[in-house]
């Protein structure tokens, strides 16, 4: 599951970040707790505890993203020129975090589990992260020689990332439906972890 708050021309603020193509990228990791002491007991209580999938649905983890940009203007003799626009992506997984003792066989199959899981949830990271590459790359160039208050060049600016963020938000929809669909990935990660 992912979600995307996405903010443009908003200036950037933040700390530690990993580089990417110009851009930083923040990454933060949340957990919530489940307990239970057999496979269907952790099960329901990731349903009941899980982030929100829509306005009922709860999902076993969740990819939130969030782009904002930092913009430098030229506005010499009436013209606008964007000279450069840096994205900072922020990436904030949440997974579930077992909080019972459980056997070692349950324990084992948790932890196979909680890889799949980490690993689908990275791949939204990492769509996430070529979606503020292909947006920044996309405003190369944005000039326009009578636009003293840049109206029209931030206009352009809007265009193009939505443009990108909806082609990449297709992306995610892709993979998701990929990985849930019958018999796909993410079935046969909880068919694993509840057998035994």
């Amino acid at each position: 599951m992912r979600s995307i708050a996405i903010s443009v021309l908003v200036l950037a603020c933040g700390v530690a970040n990993v580089a990417h193509a110009g851009g930083k990228v923040l990454v933060k990791t949340e957990t919530y707790p489940v307990s239970g002491t057999t496979s269907n007991a952790i099960m329901q209580s990731m349903n009941r505890g899980g982030p929100r999938e829509g306005l009922q649905a709860r999902a076993m983890a969740a990819t939130r993203y969030d782009v904002h940009w930092n913009m430098n203007w030229d506005k010499s003799g009436g013209a606008c020129h964007l000279r450069s626009a840096t994205p900072t992506l922020s990436l904030t997984y949440r997974f579930p975090k077992l909080a019972s003792r459980v056997s070692p066989d349950l324990k084992q199959r948790w932890d196979r589990f909680m890889v799949g899981v980490r690993t689908h949830e990275q791949v939204h990271g990492k769509i996430a992260q070529d979606m503020a590459n292909a947006a920044q790359s996309a405003l190369t160039g944005i000039s326009n020689n009578n636009d003293p208050n840049c109206t029209k060049s931030q206009a352009e600016v809007q265009r193009r990332v939505k443009g990108v963020y909806s082609e990449y938000e297709g992306r995610q929809r892709g993979f998701d439906a990929k990985e849930h669909r019958p018999g796909g990935n993410v079935e046969r990660l909880v068919g694993d972890f509840m057998r035994g």
